[in-house]
């Protein structure tokens, strides 16, 4: 039983690992409600004059911007199924990055 107990223990991480979603999609789903121009605080996507600073503070503090919430925006950025790496990847997207 032990031996069981500790297989499924070593196996479940691998299967339970979170696939990384589209990013397009993704800003479709969740950050367009914002970042499409309604909310004039918001960087929209594409503008990069708006997203060079934001990027310039590192992406490690973006994306903790997006987990806890910051100024307007809401906690997780809505996205509750959205790992640290869909945020990583969705920013680099909206901000026309070439790191995508």
């Amino acid at each position: 039983m032990a031996k069981r107990l500790l297989a499924v223990g070593v196996f479940l991480p691998v299967f339970s690992a979170q696939a990384t979603q589209d990013p397009e999609v993704l800003y479709n789903r969740t950050c367009a409600a914002c970042h499409a121009g309604q909310l004039p605080q918001a960087p929209m996507k594409g503008d990069a004059a708006a997203w060079e600073p934001r990027l310039a503070e590192g992406m490690e503090r973006l994306v903790t911007h997006v987990t806890q919430g910051f100024k307007a925006m809401p906690p997780r950025g809505l996205c509750m199924d959205c790992s640290a790496e869909d945020y990583r990847l969705v920013i680099l997207w909206m901000s026309g990055s070439p790191d995508t």
